[in-house]
């Protein structure tokens, strides 16, 4: 091995040095809040918690060591940071499981369901990075995936199979499992519109007429945006899934304007957006009911006739109980708000650890959405600097929209907090999604090799000529 191999070599073992130690901060938040969670609420600390702990362990550190084994140039803080988002998520849900025990209509044993999602969504993110070995072979299946997508969005309007759970007809039912496609989806687009945008994105930059010093569009050139604008709007008038909708055409709309750099696409996004939202809300009662109750939840709150701004009015009291270190697990009572296991567990978090645990999970987001961005930077291929920052954007939107509801800074929307509700789709596609981010991370990371010496460390003369195909270019 020549001498920058060996200096790369330490490089790299150093950066999964620092990812284990950062696992074991992850893991003494998740285990610790477990534990916190039975003193306030039991006064005791969990019977369980060894065999808790040890599981929780177990799946952090296989993803540690598989990470170790084939993406060792990854990123080193994405995995504990995903572990501790995990692991605080379980904790709540435990914290809620425990004050549901009393109520016949609540179910129960969640956070044992929710760890076995964690484990099934670990084994996805290990067979991830296994399988995907470059995340450029992903380009062979950009329409595949497109058509992939629309199927999954389609599948719960199919008679049978469709189910319509908290007014969203976005679940299919297949005996006892239940599943959200749309979550699947995500991924799927990414890959279609990174696929499509880099073969695109030339014709699509270019200018056409100039508006007050904003270089618009050509005409012929908004069938993309106008489809994506259809199918969000579909979503919304046939799934009633705001939440979605606005996920998927913000997503779309980001990485557009990243593939060509040219604000005229923001522009015509927004007029789109703003013209869409008013036609829904004219036309269609659910949309109207979720704006009404954004405006003026004092007015619907226990209202028996109509629609019931509780839940959202519960949140908002029970947030601004929690203050701003929060009342403690056990100290709050985030059982008020129906749904805090799911749409509103960020409102649990918020009234029993308060503002300063709210800031924490917001950091920790910013951080996941940080590190795709430098990868994105960093990537050598456009293919893979567009899916890093359509995954990047996929968190930034969902947390900004969730979070957004629950303090009503917008109207509701039904999408799950990532990492920490309670769901298997949500989470086990998130865990696919933080592989697929250290894949695309590890090769952009990962040296290009000097061909002169005949240094092949890892198989990068193989990588090297491939990248040089595909029409890579240098590190910066």
């Amino acid at each position: 091995m020549s001498q920058a191999g060996f200096v790369m070599g330490f490089v790299h073992r150093r950066r999964r040095g620092a990812e284990l130690f950062l696992l074991v901060l992850a893991l003494a938040v998740g285990i610790g809040a477990y534990a916190a969670v039975g003193v306030g609420v039991e006064g005791e600390v969990p019977a369980d918690i060894v065999g808790y702990g040890a599981g929780l362990a177990a799946l952090a550190l296989i993803a540690h060591v598989v990470v170790r084994m084939v993406a060792p140039y990854a990123d080193p803080v994405l995995l504990p940071v995903v572990t501790a988002l995990n692991g605080l998520g379980l904790a709540v849900i435990h914290r809620l499981d425990l004050v549901y025990a009393d109520n016949p209509l609540k179910p129960h044993g969640l956070p044992h369901k929710q760890l076995t999602w964690m484990t099934l969504g670990v084994i996805l993110f290990v067979a991830t990075l296994v399988l995907l070995r470059d995340h450029r072979v992903l380009t062979r299946f950009t329409y595949t995936s497109g058509l992939g997508a629309i199927l999954l969005l389609l599948l719960p309007l199919v008679p049978g199979i469709g189910d319509t759970i908290n007014g969203a007809k976005i679940w299919i039912s297949v005996g006892p499992f239940s599943f959200q496609p749309g979550e699947v989806s995500k991924l799927l687009l990414v890959v279609a519109f990174a696929g499509y945008l880099v073969l695109h994105r030339d014709a699509l930059a270019l200018a056409g007429r100039r508006v007050a010093g904003i270089d618009l569009p050509r005409g012929r050139d908004l069938g993309p945006i106008l489809a994506m604008w259809l199918v969000s709007l579909g979503i919304l008038v046939f799934q009633r899934d705001l939440g979605s909708s606005l996920l998927f055409f913000g997503l779309f709309l980001v990485m557009l304007y990243v593939a060509t750099e040219r604000a005229g696409w923001l522009v015509v996004g927004a007029l789109l957006f703003f013209g869409g939202a008013t036609m829904a809300y004219q036309l269609f009662g659910h949309v109207q009911t979720r704006v009404n109750i954004w405006l003026h939840p004092m007015t619907y709150f226990n209202n028996q006739d109509g629609p019931d701004s509780g839940q959202l009015v519960e949140s908002l009291f029970g947030m601004a109980w929690g203050g701003l270190i929060g009342r403690g697990f056990g100290g709050g009572s985030p059982e008020r708000v129906p749904f805090a296991e799911s749409d509103f567990i960020i409102s649990a978090i918020g009234e029993e650890l308060g503002l300063t645990g709210v800031i924490a999970v917001i950091l920790c987001y910013g951080l996941i959405v940080e590190r795709a961005l430098r990868a994105a930077l960093i990537c050598r291929d456009g293919f893979g600097k567009l899916m890093a920052t359509g995954l990047a954007a996929i968190f930034a939107l969902q947390v900004f929209v969730v979070i957004g509801g629950v303090t009503r800074l917008i109207p509701l929307t039904g999408l799950t907090t990532p990492f920490l509700s309670y769901g298997g789709s949500s989470l086990v596609a998130n865990w696919v999604i933080a592989a697929v981010l250290l894949r695309i991370s590890d090769q952009a990371r990962r040296p290009v090799p000097d061909l002169s010496t005949g240094d092949d460390d890892d198989g990068a003369d193989q990588q090297a000529t491939q990248l040089i195909k595909m029409g890579g270019g240098s590190r910066p």
